[in-house]
């Protein structure tokens, strides 16, 4: 059976198309997504107008899609780009009445245990960390004899920094560290207690996938792997920290949609691993969708 399912994020609107089997085993048909930034439509808390419009643009458009691939199963839920505002209950509703999608939005940790659940579909680790760097919130998993032990959102992310921090395109000095010190702020308790030290650090989300492919160019990595040591971020850390233009031409070569937030959203990775004294980072390529898919769907039919 195909089946659809649409994210809703805070920087980006992502749409996967599954074939599913009564096994439980799924295969990726079909990806596609908006760089809709609706974190950047958030004012005094609330999503705007404009935002909420916007929204309603994304998926109507996924909708067109759908309905030219004839797929009428679809599952729709927002993570903190609906969450982490003070008039859900409003854009919700216009969102379903201006598309007819049914929405459910997702709580911090539930964000947190599926996106580690369909990362753990695809890797075989019994103890680790994991992070899904979103744009307005940060999801931090920990898991070990292959149980979760722990699910935490923190409550920053690669465009609300932008946002927040930065005036023109790229960071300058000072809002690198004032961008540091958020981050500190909104991961107090996460990152800090007893972790044993060179667990690999599981990854989800644009930022990873970003700085995964910024490693494979710097570090001249083979183009099929999906680990990065700490060495090789630290040296895609340092070259874009060496100029503005060091940094805008490497970015417009490999993520250019990222120019604006691949920076506040490495800032938030190196904390991670450093905090967590992480000996590597691997990437997953099923996250918080795919996660939704074996929970939250094929367990109700």
């Amino acid at each position: 059976m195909k089946q659809a399912v649409i994210d809703i994020g805070s920087n980006s609107m992502r749409l996967s198309v599954y074939e599913t089997t009564e096994a439980g085993t799924f295969t990726i048909l079909f990806k596609d997504k908006i760089m809709a930034g609706l974190a950047g439509y958030v004012e005094e808390g609330a999503l705007s107008p404009e935002g909420i419009t916007r929204a309603i643009l994304g998926l109507r458009s996924f909708r067109g899609t759908l309905r030219a691939l004839n797929i009428p199963q679809v599952a729709v839920f927002a993570t903190a780009s609906l969450r982490n505002i003070r008039n859900t209950a409003q854009a919700v509703a216009e969102i379903q009445r201006g598309t007819g999608f049914a929405i459910e939005v997702l709580s911090g940790e539930e964000e947190a245990r599926l996106g580690y659940a369909g990362a753990m579909e695809e890797l075989a680790l019994s103890e680790g960390l994991f992070v899904d760097i979103g744009g307005a919130s940060t999801e931090v998993v920990r898991f070990a004899h292959g149980q979760l032990v722990s699910a935490v959102s923190c409550p920053v992310g690669s465009l609300k920094l932008y946002r927040d921090w930065v005036k023109k395109i790229l960071p300058n000095q000072q809002a690198v560290e004032s961008m540091k010190k958020a981050i500190r702020q909104a991961t107090r308790g996460v990152v800090e207690g007893p972790v044993r030290q060179g667990l690999p650090l599981v990854c989800v989300g644009g930022t990873a996938r970003a700085a995964l492919k910024l490693a494979k160019r710097v570090c001249h990595l083979p183009e099929d792997t999906n680990r990065v040591s700490v060495g090789q971020l630290e040296q895609v850390s340092a070259l874009l920290c060496s100029s503005h233009k060091a940094a805008a031409d490497l970015i417009l070569k490999v993520e250019p949609e990222r120019i604006h937030t691949m920076i506040p959203g490495l800032l938030i990775l190196r904390h991670m691993v450093e905090g967590f004294g992480a000996g590597e980072m691997i990437v997953s390529k099923y996250g918080v969708r795919e996660g939704y898919l074996c929970q939250k769907i094929r367990k109700a039919s």
